[in-house]
């Protein structure tokens, strides 16, 4: 047997993160691939979760989390978005996002149903369809002004569509879908009876004066559409593996289905600690977003200065470069060789794309980075200047 793993997954081997990572290590690069923050949480929050440890909370939680944190998602939706929840039927804690999603897919899609997705996508949710049996359909953003083309996305729905998977604020282009663009998906989603998995872990991430919008408060939408965060983004702790989904009862249900012969349940100390973060005034939420913003200018100003032009960015941990004006035609080559070249990694946007054709010179950082990383890494920028 030369490869045991099944056909459907082959596609997915090793992530490209974990090979850029290892590159970084390997020539002492400013890691800018990888989205995970360089720095700890809130410390109320750490603390609450150490005290969990010392309280006893160390066996199983209830199985869909415990009741308070389950609250406090309830008490989040109702305060930032007015969705009224009850959060008995209609929220489900999971292991994170990644599992949120997964679970959600296979809970919702037959073998042989279409799952449309939009380009570039996060690496897991092909991986997630493939999973369920599905099969990936793709709409591509378009660059450098990200539009979403929604004939398009109407033309990719067929007969055996079931289900989209919506993103915003994007990743890895980090764009914010504006509502027009939400109502537009949500008339294609109405018409064709499909279900809605929406990945909102970046939505208290939202740039220059923006705000999230979610699809789930639109006419029409919170019957059809489960709603996905977790505490990673938002709060520095993406090491803590805990999200949650929320939507109607019987969407619930069918993801909690599947999710109890996945992990069973959550990690049980950390909740407490993640229903206080939820709770926080809304100046943490705000005060957080500015200086992500503010990171985001200091890394495209160092991209602006060697004359590599970005793709708008409203919200999330990431910018597009476009190094077409610097002879990239091959960005996964080029990021190979950046590490010890630059001494500094980033991640190709092909390895997001069923077609790489419109993107092969495209290349993603993440700014999510103490600020001295960040002048180091544009320091490093400097050398495109001069090749």
């Amino acid at each position: 047997m030369s490869d045991p793993l099944v056909q459907r997954l082959r596609p997915f081997g090793t992530s490209v993160f974990a090979e850029m990572t290892q590159r970084a290590l390997e020539f002492d690069a400013v890691n800018l691939g990888q989205g995970f923050p360089d720095t700890d949480g809130p410390s109320q929050m750490r603390e609450i979760a150490a005290q969990g440890l010392r309280d006893g909370l160390n066996q199983y939680a209830p199985a869909r989390g415990l009741p308070d944190l389950r609250q406090a998602v309830a008490e989040h939706q109702d305060h930032w978005y007015g969705i009224p929840l009850d959060p008995a039927t209609q929220v489900l804690v999971t292991v994170g996002a990644t599992e949120a999603i997964a679970a959600s897919l296979i809970a919702l899609v037959e073998p042989g149903e279409e799952v449309l997705l939009v380009e570039p996508s996060y690496d897991s949710y092909g991986a997630a369809v493939a999973m369920a049996g599905g099969v990936r359909r793709t709409v591509q953003l378009s660059f450098p002004d990200l539009e979403l083309h929604l004939d398009a996305m109407r033309a990719a729905v067929t007969g055996r569509t079931r289900a989209l998977v919506l993103n915003t604020p994007h990743n890895p282009t980090g764009k914010v879908f504006s509502r027009e663009e939400l109502e537009g998906i949500a008339a294609i989603a109405q018409e064709h009876d499909l279900l809605v998995v929406a990945d909102e872990v970046y939505e208290h991430l939202v740039f220059d004066g923006r705000r999230h919008t979610p699809i789930a408060t639109l006419p029409g939408m919170f019957e059809r559409t489960l709603t996905i965060s977790s505490v990673g983004k938002t709060f520095s702790l993406t090491g803590w593996k805990t999200g949650w989904v929320s939507g109607p009862a019987h969407l619930v249900d069918a993801v909690a289905a599947v999710k109890q012969f996945l992990t069973f349940v959550g990690v049980t100390h950390v909740q407490p600690a993640v229903a206080h973060g939820l709770r926080m005034p809304d100046d943490f939420f705000t005060g957080f977003a500015a200086q992500l913003q503010a990171k985001r200018d200091l890394l495209a100003a160092a991209l602006a200065e060697v004359d590599v032009p970005v793709s708008p960015c409203g919200g999330s941990y990431f910018v597009i470069a476009d190094l077409a004006g610097h002879g990239v035609d091959d960005a996964v080559d080029f990021c190979r060789r950046m590490p010890e070249e630059l001494g500094l990694v980033g991640v190709p946007v092909s390895v997001f794309c069923d077609d790489p054709g419109p993107v092969r010179s495209l290349v993603r950082f993440a700014f999510c980075k103490q600020d001295e990383v960040l002048r180091e890494a544009a320091r490093r920028l400097r050398g495109l200047g001069r090749a």
